[in-house]
């Protein structure tokens, strides 16, 4: 019969395994050299970072560094020439009379407008915004000019299809009730309000006080909706006369 060589270490008990945070162990590789790994065991968190000290940012009280001290106008692609040709008459102003700073950007094609050292009063930068958009809409640079001079002047600006939905030429049938023969009608109701009117496609920019805004809006809106120009002239003149009486 034969029999098995046992060893002694069979009959010991077993020994407890101790758990280790981390537990290195010797790993082979293909060319039968040893190095030393380390294993984290399961559970253990990753180490945490060192936090760094993040510093905060102060706001500082020059108005140059914020963003509200500061306008951008868009010009679109068929301003660019007279923008170039009247860049010394809104440039001027800008900058000798509200103490401003204003360059027009190429790549992003803007005008910035921006509050200089010597800016005594920030109300100007608005200013300065309406009077290029004024010279962005299609006004002339004397007529936006007023923008700058007096505080009671506004531009408003409209669609033909705001007040009656026209397309084809229906629409522009309507545009040339609004311009006239040779301008006459666009002439005539900025001579009896007192405004400036610009006809761009199927926008309509109007420059003026409030009052008078009112009066030419409501002019252009009857030509829109089919009236004739006499009858709008009438109504125009009677109106006109009115306000002239009460002032």
């Amino acid at each position: 019969m034969e029999t098995e060589n046992i060893s002694v270490d069979d009959f010991l008990p077993v020994k407890k395994t101790v758990k280790l945070k981390n537990i290195k162990r010797k790993a082979t590789d293909d060319t039968g050299d040893g190095m030393e790994v380390e294993e984290p065991t399961i559970g253990e968190s990753n180490p945490k970072k060192p936090r760094r000290n993040r510093k905060k940012h102060k706001k500082s009280s020059d108005p140059n560094e914020s963003k509200v001290a500061m306008r951008k106008v868009a010009v679109p692609a068929h301003r660019y020439t007279p923008l170039k040709e009247s860049w010394l008459k809104i440039f001027t102003p800008i900058v000798e009379h509200l103490l401003l700073q204003v360059r027009f950007n190429t790549k992003t094609r803007n005008v910035e407008i921006k509050v200089g050292p010597e800016t005594k009063d920030i109300a100007n930068l608005q200013k300065a915004a309406d009077f290029v958009k004024a010279f962005i809409y299609g006004f002339e640079v004397d007529d936006a000019l007023a923008l700058l001079r007096l505080d009671d002047l506004f531009v408003e600006s409209f669609e033909v299809k705001d007040v009656k939905t026209l397309n084809g030429d229906h629409l522009s049938r309507a545009i040339g009730r609004l311009a006239g023969k040779a301008g006459r009608t666009k002439f005539t109701i900025e001579n009896v309000t007192k405004t400036r009117i610009v006809l761009a496609d199927s926008k309509i920019h109007i420059l003026g006080s409030y009052q008078n805004i009112a009066l030419a809006r409501r002019a252009i809106c009857n030509l829109i909706m089919g009236s004739p120009p006499s009858k709008v002239y009438g109504n125009l003149r009677n109106v006109a006369n009115r306000v002239a009486e009460r002032i």
